[in-house]
């Protein structure tokens, strides 16, 4: 009697289901460390621009002349940040003498399906987090995972 060699169909078809649920989690791990690598940008540009402004205030007493703008030009989409927009007004203070910055994903910008983040920080170091994967949030600190909280 001769022996066969060789897989069964049946062997090839749970070989090729365990293949597509390992590569199914991993696709969907590594998509999620993608956002969280696009969401430090927005971190470490608020904590860089709160520094720069501590130093406008220094030079002028005031965070900035307008209610809209601060003292500071914020930095554009495309040139030293990718993934956020930054914009700066005087915040809850309404006078120049208080700003609140926000980083607001941009449109398209790769942040995932649902990538609509937004964080802010003030003139007291006050770190919010507005929306997180387009869910607003009220925390009072910046989230960087899915599931964490303040």
């Amino acid at each position: 009697m001769k022996s066969h060699s060789g897989f069964s169909l049946i062997e090839l078809l749970v070989v090729l289901a365990i293949i597509g649920i390992l590569g199914s989690i991993a696709f969907i791990n590594y998509a999620e460390y993608l956002v969280r690598s696009r969401v430090a940008e927005a971190h470490s540009q608020l904590a860089d621009l709160r520094v720069k402004m501590e130093q406008y205030y220094q030079d002028n007493r005031n965070y900035g002349s307008s209610a809209t703008t601060c003292g500071l030009a914020m930095p554009a989409t495309g040139t030293t940040v990718k993934y956020f927009t930054y914009t700066c007004n005087w915040g809850a203070t309404a006078t120049n003498q208080g700003f609140r910055i926000t980083a607001q994903s941009a449109t398209g910008a790769g942040l995932g399906a649902a990538g609509d983040y937004t964080y802010t920080i003030d003139q007291d170091n006050a770190k919010a987090t507005t929306k997180f994967n387009a869910l607003t949030r009220t925390d009072v600190c910046w989230i960087s995972t899915k599931g964490q909280s303040c």
